[in-house]
């Protein structure tokens, strides 16, 4: 699988992420046509989009990086049967390759439903391994979801040659 970075989705790209969202996602956070999913996306400034395209050219994980109150932000969905197989952590080095510092919200909790009824497992552990920090203090609590903050800043320091 290759990741494509692109500042805009074509409408089969929009209908394969419109696929992928509301199958992975929690069923509270589904859209009902491409269309809202459009809406959404329009209304997200300086957008960079990651997709994980397999051989066949379809898409199989996604990520977005805009900007929101001056502060860089990213969402990203890697299907559930590619977790644990470094997929998630390749995307997320793509991301931070062009940024100092990327924030999210992330669901901290394993009580939201899917739209297979299954249950939504909180990736917060994922991103803790990833070097994310959770900023425990801001919660986005709505009656869709409810979540945590976390951060990622590139802390390499430059290396001085005396």
């Amino acid at each position: 699988m290759k990741i494509i970075k692109q500042t805009e989705l074509n409408q089969e790209q929009k209908r394969q992420l419109f696929d992928l969202w509301n199958h992975e996602y929690p069923e509270k956070l589904s859209y009902q046509t491409v269309e809202d999913l459009e809406k959404y996306l329009e209304n997200l400034r300086e957008q960079t989009h990651y997709l994980l395209m397999n051989e066949r050219g379809r898409l199989e994980g996604w990520a977005i990086i805009f900007t929101r109150e001056k502060e860089r932000w990213f969402a990203i969905i890697i299907p559930e049967k590619l977790h644990g197989k470094g997929v998630g952590t390749r995307m997320l080095n793509e991301l931070k390759k062009s940024e100092k510092e990327l924030n999210g919200w992330v669901i901290d909790h394993n009580l939201d439903i899917k739209t297979d009824r299954s249950f939504y497992k909180s990736p917060i552990e994922f991103y803790k391994k990833n070097n994310f920090k959770v900023i425990s203090e801001t919660r986005l609590e709505l009656q869709i979801m409810s979540a945590v903050k976390i951060k990622w800043r590139n802390n390499n320091k430059e290396k001085r040659t005396e």
